[in-house]
């Protein structure tokens, strides 16, 4: 495996024909990953032995006719485990007080399946990115690894869409070409929301401020889906003819103020108008 500029990544390039396609496979290792990995692996090897050695008291507890018939048993009862197996059975003779008892019981050594435990360590932390760019001097392999990361924003921005509180799942459309507009439409509202929340983020940083998260604890990386619900609960009264905010705290004017200056005087202009 070779290094990457990308910190705690490794890779393998190859050359392969997938479905008639001659394709570029990188294979990757994140060291961050493999580490998860192998955790998760010794917690479900750990997870799995329990579950064995419950079966192994069921077993010992029981009595066979014969000792291919417990042999069988004992076979059928472990066969769906994948990192253990059958090491040693051993069928032991007992004397029965009568004729219709069961004479044979059970011992089972049980081990480790180390060739499934070996595979599963080589697989953790690794993973296949493939493309049919096979020009290098268009797509390198550095890019592909970075490109590779640099979709998690993507896909982050496409779970917000099929969020329930977007309501896309409200809306029923026959038509191919409305369908189309509405998935525009939805993809200029996420540009809309990603621009916002990265000024915001970026004039936080900038003047070395933060605003209060979910917690009440302070961070200069609010979603600005949170800093939407913080102002929810502003409402517009109108009592005899005069019009009034409620709820506009002191906090939340300090959050309009974060924005841009050019929202800010329009956010302001707008509230003093209704004051």
């Amino acid at each position: 495996m070779n290094p990457s500029h990308i910190k705690g990544y490794s890779y393998q390039e190859l050359s392969k024909t997938y479905g008639g396609i001659p394709q570029r496979w990188l294979i990757v290792e994140s060291q961050l990953r493999r580490e998860s990995d192998l955790k998760n692996l010794e917690k479900k090897i750990q997870k799995e032995r329990a579950e064995v050695d419950k079966k192994l008291r069921t077993l010992k507890s029981e009595k066979f006719a014969c000792q291919p018939d417990a042999e069988t048993a004992t076979r059928k009862l472990l066969k769906k485990f994948l990192y253990h197996e059958v090491k040693q059975i051993n069928v032991q003779f007992v004397e029965s007080k009568s004729d219709t008892d069961f004479p044979y019981e059970v011992q089972v050594e049980v081990g480790l399946r180390e060739s499934k435990i070996e595979l599963e360590t080589k697989r953790a932390g690794r993973f296949i990115l493939a493309t049919n760019v096979l020009d290098k001097m268009e797509l390198t392999t550095e890019e592909m690894l970075s490109k590779y990361k640099g979709q998690q924003s993507v896909e982050r921005g496409f779970r917000f869409l099929k969020d329930p509180l977007f309501l896309t799942d409200s809306v029923f459309l026959k038509s191919p070409h409305r369908i189309e507009a509405l998935g525009l439409i939805m993809g200029l509202c996420l540009l809309v929301y990603s621009l916002g929340q990265r000024q915001l983020r970026q004039t936080l940083n900038q003047t070395k401020s933060t605003v209060k998260n979910q917690l009440g604890r302070p961070t200069n990386r609010p979603t600005l889906r949170w800093i939407f619900q913080c102002f929810q609960s502003i409402h517009l009264l109108i009592n005899s003819g005069v019009k009034s905010i409620s709820n506009l705290t002191p906090e939340r004017e300090r959050i309009i103020k974060v924005f841009s200056s050019k929202l800010s005087k329009i956010l302001s202009a707008q509230l003093r108008n209704l004051r």
